[in-house]
């Protein structure tokens, strides 16, 4: 079997690592227990976190243990990592269920089952700590100098750094002790951003087991356009259902960029690398075909086929001409809603479509908003019940974004 080092290095994850060799060495001949984070910031995981996932099934499938980590005490706390000010602080219930809603998400990707993968949560020990045991068995193995070199705090001094947020380095770091002592793990897998964080764990471990342990980063990813990944104008990419649409989802990687969809297959499919060079020869229109197997696998890998093939189905419809699919984004309101004149404006703005009158006002000026396939050129238009055929109408923003509103 090829080393599972090689698979997420020519699919393009990897960006740093601690002694690459021996690394390597060790994922080629043995079983290696390796653990991953998820700070439970939000009640779903985003498209940005199954980049995490996907390391994690080749990492098993190459016959490796993945832990997934629930951040349910460090998110007490917050990551300062690549922030201005200091994270808004979330009460207990509110992590509980993020992490318990994360937990769901991520099983339906990994096998849990007995010897294959294992779920924790750190607050199941970092709450029970006591402070002064714990700064004296692992705070005194840790540089104020040092740490203060790390972008992570370094970027923050000038705005002011809180010990509250100086802590989280240590509780994470603890994370990778912890779990080299119960489970033997080895290796500690994240984003790049957190590369530090990690470090400070590999090297806590390596001090009080005298035992080789490692560290892994990926590379943080971002659009030809130099945005993150999975991020929009409206928001995050969710991999719950009820927050972005499997239709949605489809979109969003259906329209990516000619220069990203190679790059987006390799590390969000697991399609074969030699079938993905055979759509890597693909140029201009020709793309598409490239985007809407990209769209597709990854839709059915978080939503299931059925999902697939009806957002695939909706998006031949609308790129069709047609536009009588079910699974076109909607909204129901209600039909007296519009017994009194209903600005076109208000209306976009409550479906999300824009953010401001003045992003609406430039989209209608320049011939950017249509109602049934009828451009509309005045900003002030006003929608009434007689404007909804059938008691519907389908609002395209853009040449890609459609929004249905059905009365009830």
């Amino acid at each position: 079997m090829e080393n599972v080092f090689d698979v997420l290095s020519e699919r393009g994850y990897l960006d740093q690592c601690t002694y690459e060799d021996e690394l390597r060495e060790m994922l080629g001949k043995e079983s290696v227990t390796f653990y991953v984070g998820f700070d439970a910031t939000a009640d779903s995981l985003t498209l940005g976190h199954f980049i995490q996932i996907r390391v994690m099934q080749h990492m098993q499938r190459a016959g490796h243990i993945p832990i997934a980590l629930l951040g349910g005490g460090t998110t007490t706390i917050g990551d300062p990592s690549g922030k201005s000010d200091m994270r808004t602080l979330m009460d207990r219930e509110t992590i509980n269920y993020n992490a318990q809603r994360f937990k769901e998400q991520i099983s339906n990707f990994l096998d849990f089952s007995e010897g294959k993968g294992i779920i924790e949560n750190n607050a199941d020990w970092l709450l029970k700590l006591n402070f002064l045991d714990f700064v004296r068995e692992i705070g005194v193995h840790f540089s104020v100098n040092r740490m203060l070199q790390f972008d992570c705090y370094k970027n923050r001094m000038e705005q002011g750094l809180t010990f509250f947020e100086f802590s989280y380095m240590l509780m994470q770091s603890y994370d990778f002790l912890y779990l080299y002592r119960k489970h033997h793990c080895k290796l500690q897998v994240g984003g790049s951003d957190q590369w530090s964080n990690i470090l400070g764990g590999y090297e806590l471990v390596r001090k009080l087991e005298n035992d080789k342990v490692y560290a892994m980063t990926f590379k943080l990813l971002t659009t030809a356009a130099g945005i993150k990944m999975g991020k929009t104008m409206a928001g995050a990419i969710w991999l719950d259902k009820e927050k972005t649409t499997p239709y949605e989802m489809f979109q969003y990687l259906r329209n990516c960029d000619d220069r990203d969809v190679i790059k987006f297959m390799k590390l969000l499919t697991m399609l074969p690398l030699d079938k993905i060079a055979e759509y890597e020869k693909l140029e201009g229109a020709e793309l598409n075909r490239a985007k809407e197997v990209l769209a597709y696998e990854v839709v059915k890998d978080i939503h299931g086929e059925e999902a697939a093939k009806s957002a695939l189905d909706a998006s031949h419809s609308l790129f069709g001409g047609k536009k009588d699919s079910d699974d076109i984004p909607s909204t129901e309101m209600a039909s007296d809603k519009f017994n009194e004149p209903v600005g076109i404006l208000n209306l976009m703005t409550e479906l999300g479509l824009i953010k401001t009158n003045s992003e609406g006002r430039r989209l209608i000026t320049q011939g950017g908003v249509s109602i049934d396939d009828k451009k509309i050129s005045d900003p002030k238009l006003e929608l009434t019940k007689d404007d909804f055929k059938n008691g519907e109408i389908i609002i395209r923003k853009g040449k890609k974004v459609y929004h249905k509103v059905i009365l009830k």
